[in-house]
Formats: structure tokens, sequence, C-alpha cells
């Protein structure tokens, strides 16, 4: 998939994903040595953004399992198509029941979900499992087959291994503690809040026609937002949305008028937008 790190960190930014040391280090080591790869970090900062960029590179299909609280094998895995199976069932009245059941159990009537359906795939896939601490517990126990040895179990249909194995991508905002038998199978990866030239540069690539100047402002004012004991810091994609604000709006200058008016761009809590308006110190910065 990639020849070195350099490699990852340039075809990354074609699709306009500006990759760390760090995280480009980390995709080339998932790659190369087959290993699901573990991306945790606060919202925003582009855990699930590296998977699609991944995927483009890739010219591969990218298969996503959006996790939930109650999220279970019939959503994650398989279930069978009870309705054609009952249809089935109703045709074949004049048949022993071990015959009917051999076929109701078949491929035909199985309706893959994103694990099974990445598992089976011939062609290039990245498997996105998002938001995994959003799942319960018993959803990481599903996993651990497929993490360690890219296969899954069907009990009507055996074991099904995969015959390309998938690139797969967990994320996690750190909602809960995950478990150490799913951490042990995956190369970890750690986002935070880039650094004020990364943010500068991604501000720059994804709002062009924003001044120098001011996307360096911009950014300037995110950081100390982040230093805030805030209930909800903004994140890398509330920075670039507050840069095509502040474009159409056609301001030149943050003065405090344009930042009061447009917090709601950057923050969404009233009480993160009331503490910010009365600490932030635009001269300060």
């Amino acid at each position: 998939m990639f020849s070195s790190v350099d490699d990852v960190s340039a075809r990354l930014a074609v699709t306009g994903y500006l990759a760390s040391p760090a995280v480009a280090t980390t995709a080339f080591l998932a790659a190369r040595l087959g290993k699901p790869l573990l991306v945790e970090g606060p919202a925003g900062v582009g855990k699930t953004e590296l998977a699609k960029a991944v995927a483009e590179v890739a010219g591969a299909r990218l298969v996503r399992l959006q996790c939930y609280e109650g999220v279970d094998e019939s959503r994650a895995l398989y279930e069978w198509n009870h309705a054609k199976q009952l249809l089935r069932i109703s045709a074949g009245r004049d048949e022993s029941w071990d015959e009917t059941r051999t076929d109701i159990f078949g491929e035909e009537f199985l309706l893959p979900r994103p694990l099974l359906t990445a598992i089976r795939g011939d062609e290039p896939t990245v498997l996105l499992i998002d938001e995994i601490d959003k799942a319960d517990v018993e959803m990481e126990g599903l996993l651990l087959e497929l993490l360690s040895d890219f296969q899954v179990t069907v009990p009507e249909l055996g074991t099904i291994t995969a015959t390309r194995r998938p690139f797969v991508v967990l994320t996690s905002n750190a909602g809960r503690e995950l478990s150490e038998a799913l951490r042990r199978r995956c190369l970890f990866l750690h986002i935070d809040f880039p650094e004020e030239e990364l943010e500068r540069r991604i501000v720059r690539l994804k709002v062009p026609d924003l001044d120098e100047a001011l996307a360096a402002s911009v950014v300037r004012v995110v950081g100390a937002l982040r230093a805030m004991d805030l209930r909800k810091a903004p994140s890398v994609a509330e920075t670039v949305d507050w840069a095509r604000t502040l474009l159409a709006l056609g301001a030149g200058v943050l003065d405090e008028t344009v930042v009061r008016d447009t917090l709601g761009v950057l923050l969404k809590h009233q009480e993160d937008v009331r503490k910010a308006a009365a600490k932030l110190d635009l001269a300060a910065l």
C-alpha cells in the first residue's frame, strides 16, 4: 500500500490530509505489518478522516461500522433474511426439515453487515470501526477473532477467513477504557490537537482564499480557547468551519465583535460561549 513513511505523508497530502510524522509512521507500519490500527484522541482531530484518506489513496473500498450503545452481531457482522426464509419454508412444505434447514441457512439468505463484508471482499478494502468506545464491552469480544486472525465464524456456515486482509482502523474518543485484549491486537496511535504550525497549514489548505495573517489569527484564538477549561474544546474541523465563516462574512481581521458573533461556530455549549466571551483576550494574542 505504501513504500515508505514519506510516501504516506505525500500521498495523504494529495487528498487534503496533512499527517504528522507520528501519524504517517504508524499508518505505514499498520499497512506493512498487516495490523489493525487503533486511533484514539479527542473528537474532531482527524481520526475518521485518516481512514477515509487511506482508502482514497489506496483506491480501496471503504466499509464503515458506526458503533453506538447496543450495536450487536446482527448490525455488525451478519443476520439472516427472516422474511425470505419464511417464504422458502412455506414454498417447501412437502420437504423434510433437514432439507429445508440446509437450504435456508445458505448464502442466498445471508445478509452480510460491515465486518463480514470487509472480510469476504477480494478487492482492496479499508474497514473503519468508528467510535468503538461507544459500543458495549460485548462488542469488543466479537471483534477479537477478526482482529487477530482476520476471520469470522458464522455457526451455520463455518469460519470465513479473509482472502485479502483489509486495512483496519478503529477509532475511539476515549469515552471508556478499552480492553487490553483489544489493544494488544492493534498498533496504537494517539492524535491530539495539532501544533499551531500544522493547524495553520491545514486551514490554508482547506480554505485557500483566506488571508494568511487571518489564518494565523484564527489558529491562535482556537489555541487560546483550547487552553480554557471548556466542556468541549473546538476541534480541527470547527477551526476550518470558523475560517470559512470569516471568509463568508468578509472579515479582514479578528475583532471582539466578529469573534463574539461567531463563537457559536467553534463552541457548542452556552456555558463555554459565556466563559470564552469573558476570558478571551484578543490583544494578548
